[in-house]
């Protein structure tokens, strides 16, 4: 049985914008950026997900444990840190399509921290805010069909990705399949479907933005459980995601800085020779002072070796 939601002009006009600014993305080459901004992404994005959940770490602490430094703070966080780093380490081992693998990272995110690591919940449960039970979840021994007709609405069903996506992690958590780590596990998965698509969405630190809003987040998923669909969710969750997008092309579109520009060439193109004329093509919001500027700095820090002189003037990456 497929999730109910209607698809309403908003969604429309929201999956337009989101498409549009991946597109933009994609044609200036910010879809993978440099290690050392993907490294940032990633702490922010585990940091957000688990702060949501309580979890006290900063992102210099959480940058410490990353580098194997010790730091002081409580034994469990500790621990909540380190299961999602060991989980978001590389994102594509996992196959967002299986339930076998949601299993797997639940019982990597979860290590030690609960009795049943990447097990379905079996018992009751209910989320208690104050003395309120705000959602009553379906019972233990529906949680695993719940689950198989899940996976076959997002398999098999032709609505866009980006829709689909949001309707798992809405549903995901009305299922509340796991005794614990059901919202890091839903945003996660949201993430990894996405990817399937949009390869920028594996540094994109959505988190973030859920956490600035997460007032709101918890508002739209209670208001769907009343509305008994999930429309109000998708239509919350699509506008962070253009959201987190115009911030990738606000900030790495115009305050990339020579370093990042040259490293984020690097990384698309090797070893081969270039021009500052191919180097322009790449970088279309920069001027050719600017764009000349940077390959003389790099010339200069021995990253690029120059040869040849003025139009025939070719450029290759010292490592």
């Amino acid at each position: 049985m497929k999730p109910p939601y209607i698809i309403t002009t908003k969604i429309l006009e929201l999956v337009a914008s989101i498409s549009e600014k991946i597109g933009e993305i994609n044609a200036n080459h910010l879809y993978k950026p440099n290690t050392e901004l993907r490294k940032k992404n990633r702490i922010r994005t585990i940091q957000s997900s688990l702060e949501i959940e309580g979890n006290t770490l900063t992102e210099e602490q959480i940058t410490s444990l990353l580098e194997n430094k010790r730091i002081i703070a409580p034994a469990k966080d500790i621990l909540e840190v380190q299961n999602a780093i060991e989980v978001y380490k590389d994102l594509k081992i996992f196959n967002p399509n299986t339930i076998k693998d949601l299993e797997l990272a639940h019982s990597i995110l979860m290590k030690n921290l609960v009795e049943n690591p990447g097990k379905f919940r079996t018992t009751n449960v209910g989320i208690v805010k104050g003395s309120k039970v705000e959602h009553l979840a379906p019972g233990g021994t529906m949680v695993r069909g719940l689950m198989n007709d899940l996976f076959k609405y997002v398999n098999n069903d032709k609505d866009l990705i980006l829709i689909k996506s949001c309707v798992f992690h809405y549903e995901f958590e009305f299922i509340h399949p796991f005794t614990d780590g059901n919202g890091r596990m839903g945003r996660l998965w949201q993430t990894l479907i996405l990817m399937q698509q949009y390869p920028v969405f594996e540094y994109l630190p959505v988190e973030s933005l859920i956490k600035e809003n997460q007032g709101e987040y918890y508002n739209k998923l209670s208001e769907s459980d009343k509305k008994g669909q999930s429309t109000p969710f998708i239509e919350f969750m699509l506008s962070l995601i253009l959201q987190s997008l115009e911030e990738v092309l606000k900030s790495q579109n115009i305050n990339l800085s020579a370093k990042d520009r040259i490293l984020l060439f690097k990384e698309k193109i090797g070893n081969k020779k270039f021009s500052r004329k191919d180097y322009l093509q790449n970088f279309k919001n920069i001027s050719s002072p600017t764009a000349s500027r940077d390959l003389k700095w790099a010339v200069d820090e021995n990253i690029l070796v120059k040869s040849g002189e003025q139009r025939l003037t070719e450029y290759y990456f010292s490592e």
